[in-house]
């Protein structure tokens, strides 16, 4: 069966996950959904994942109990497409939270996009 949002897909499994207090959640393997995991790894959203063949393994994070994502939110749709230059990316919670893009150079961050002056579509927003 084909998916229509595969990381819509993605972000409602780490949703589900950490709100049932799971220490690890599967979904399928995928370079976008690795991609974005990539990020969620480095700014410390997740303890880490593993891509084996055809599965994902994400290790999600707490902290006292609570999870490390607060919320996680699709912005840029298959139905609706967002996009954002570098001069109109605004900042997730005053700046506590981010907004992960895929531009040109790849997947990555707000923070990242600003320091390489590049923008693109707006996948999600973390906080």
């Amino acid at each position: 069966m084909s998916m229509s949002d595969p990381l819509g897909d993605l972000l409602t499994r780490i949703r589900n996950g950490q709100q049932a207090k799971l220490a690890k959640i599967v979904s399928p393997n995928s370079r976008l959904r690795r991609n974005v995991l990539e990020v969620l790894s480095e700014q410390g959203y997740i303890r880490g994942f593993k891509a084996d063949g055809r599965e994902i393994s994400i290790e999600l994070k707490y902290s006292e109990g609570q999870p490390a994502i607060r919320t996680i939110k699709r912005v840029s749709t298959p139905g609706r497409r967002v996009y954002s230059n570098v001069k109109d990316l605004r900042h997730v919670q005053n700046g506590l939270g981010m907004t992960i893009l895929s531009t040109p150079q790849g997947v990555m961050s707000d923070h990242d996009a600003r320091k390489k002056n590049v923008g693109g579509e707006l996948l999600c927003e973390v906080f």
